[in-house]
């Protein structure tokens, strides 16, 4: 076995990569005293709408994305001014659960404090505001926090971001128990600086010297995500994420967890060594060693990460480079436990069940379906003041589901018909939509992310609609294609883990992927590249019209088109990604 490093180092002096220049952000999160930076200075400077280049990195440590709106983007540097700069702002919610008191604040901080007046449920389980102006910044931080006891620290950075867990309403003790899990974990992994508080929340500073005990004073190579499964679900989609749990249940009780190291789905076009992969299983592990196995996993990948490259820093690359048995070993002896061999369990569901179910509590729970997680009054169909409505009379909660749903849980029966009715009046239940719809997924993409190359959220239901008549042509109505678009290749709408799905490459061109499976559990393949939204069409209309003809019964689209050979291997540097 090799020599556990200590959970005090970090980048420790035969770190393979300290002989090589590290990446500018390491020199950032060195230098920022703990996240702190220039940024309250930046807040006072009036004479932009930005923040300098080093805070620009550090404000998302403390959930924030600088943007600037893209639409208006030319037309403002012709007219010789800076672009149009606002804030994303992402939630800390572990497991996405909410109350209805704090929806309500939710939604009046929307409206009264950002452009878009729009909140948005993200693949994270948690919802992000779009749209705020840096004069707005502190009130936002401000009012989340004292009014609805939220805060977004650590959503976004190189450190651990929104613990995300099955939603399963239909087991409803279980639920719980997976639920208390992942807020144990966030909880676990939030910084012991005093940062956040000082910059937004007008804290009191500390004077002391601060420390990371688990984080270091660089933290983390890059992003690292947890997410927490409950089978048969997958609706957490285990292989997006760098660490997972799966829990093992027996009788009604979680009694231990596989635990599942490595998965990511972000690649970079034309760079072959960038790649998505699978997570590996490393085995179960009792349901008290949860946490130290966290830890452990954590700063194994602090301490071995690559710090040089940005595009090889995630989890997924630390096992690539040292093996996955190396890594295994270290997390072994950082959390002084053995991976018993992995126990049994199977995926069979992926997607939200939309509608009413009942629980094993004799709750109901209603799952609405939300286009690209976008809670928003649009004409004839006020999704957000509905909300608010529900919000006013319900005696449960609500959770924000893996993909962009919300469930709307613990109804009583005798509110069930109240509830039922106002969801229908403000469409938050539309009798009209598709299995097809309900299995897509987009990212934001333009006019905020700074990252697209092509629209994703707002190609998304035109791209439905003609699949949907693709389906209908070839008699497959009732079928669906779990399929999903995101506008570059970062993945954040999990696009390689779709059945079908489209990654942005320029204005209105996407590669076109194929062959990955309805419960999660394989990458698909490139099919196609660069090709415009009518090319796109044709391939899928050929497809669909073979899959209707020549599938054995009840295959998914992904199986069809792996074993009809119309995907061929492709060899990449990782070995999952062909499987």
């Amino acid at each position: 076995m090799t020599e556990t490093l200590t959970p005090q180092q970090n980048v420790p002096e035969k770190h393979p990569f300290m002989s090589q220049k590290l990446h500018d952000n390491e020199r950032i999160k060195s230098e920022s005293n703990f996240l702190r930076g220039k940024i309250v200075e930046g807040l006072q400077e009036a004479t932009t709408g930005a923040f300098s280049s080093d805070d620009v990195q550090l404000i998302k440590f403390h959930g924030l994305y600088q943007q600037d709106h893209r639409d208006f983007r030319a037309e403002r540097k012709k007219q010789k001014l800076e672009p149009l700069y606002s804030f994303l702002l992402r939630a800390r919610l572990p497991g996405g659960v909410i109350t209805p008191q704090q929806l309500l604040e939710i939604d009046r901080i929307s409206s009264e404090l950002t452009n878009a007046g729009s909140i948005r449920l993200t693949t994270r389980q948690t919802f992000q505001y779009h749209g705020i102006y840096k004069r707005h910044l502190k009130s936002v931080f401000q009012e989340l926090k004292f009014k609805a006891n939220i805060d977004s620290i650590f959503t976004a950075g190189d450190v651990n971001r929104n613990v995300i867990c099955t939603s399963n309403p239909m087991q409803s003790e279980l639920h719980a128990q997976v639920y208390e899990w992942s807020t144990k974990i966030s909880e676990m992994l939030l910084p012991h600086s005093n940062a956040f508080a000082e910059i937004w929340l007008d804290g009191e500073k500390i004077h002391e010297t601060e420390h990371e005990p688990i984080y270091g004073e660089t933290l983390l190579p890059r992003k690292f995500k947890i997410a927490v499964a409950l089978p048969p679900f997958n609706d957490v989609d285990v292989h997006a994420n760098d660490l997972n749990f799966v829990a093992i249940v027996k009788d009604t009780h979680v009694v231990g967890f596989n635990v599942l190291v490595g998965g990511g789905l972000g690649m970079t076009h034309g760079d072959k060594t960038t790649f998505p992969r699978k997570a590996d299983d490393f085995g179960f592990i009792a349901v008290n060693d949860i946490l130290e196995v966290t830890k452990a996993v954590v700063t194994t990948q602090r301490d071995l990460g690559n710090r040089v490259s940005r595009s090889h820093a995630r989890t997924k690359y630390t096992l690539e480079t040292h093996g996955v048995e190396k890594f295994k070993q270290e997390v072994e002896g950082r959390a002084g436990i053995r991976f018993e061999p992995s126990r049994p369990y199977e995926f069979t569901e992926r997607g939200d069940r939309i509608g009413w179910v009942k629980g094993c509590d004799n709750k109901w729970h209603l799952t609405v379906f939300i286009e690209s997680g976008r809670i928003l009054d649009y004409p004839g169909k006020p999704l957000k003041s509905g909300l608010v409505a529900i919000a006013k009379i319900h005696q449960g909660d609500f959770r924000i589901t893996s993909n962009q749903n919300l469930i709307i849980a613990n109804v009583p029966e005798a509110e069930k018909d109240k509830i039922e009715i106002l969801a229908r009046q403000c469409g938050l239940i539309d009798d009209r939509h598709t299995a097809q719809r309900f299995n897509s997924m987009a990212c934001v993409a333009f006019p905020t992310c700074p990252l697209a190359m092509a629209e994703a959220e707002r190609y998304l239901p035109t791209l439905v609609n003609d699949i949907e008549i693709l389906l209908k042509k070839h008699n497959l109505a009732e079928d669906h294609i779990v399929l999903r678009v995101t506008g570059c290749p970062n993945g954040c709408a999990r696009s390689m883990l779709a059945e079908a799905s489209l990654v942005g490459k320029a204005p209105g061109r996407y590669n076109l992927y194929l062959g990955g499976n309805t419960n999660g559990t394989r990458i698909p393949k490139m099919y196609q590249e660069n090709i415009d939204q009518s090319s796109i069409l044709a391939t899928m209309d050929e497809l669909i019209g073979r899959w209707a003809i020549e599938r054995r019964a009840h295959e998914g689209f992904g199986d069809y088109v792996i074993r009809a050979g119309i995907i061929k291997k492709v060899i990449r540097a990782s070995r999952d990604f062909h499987n």
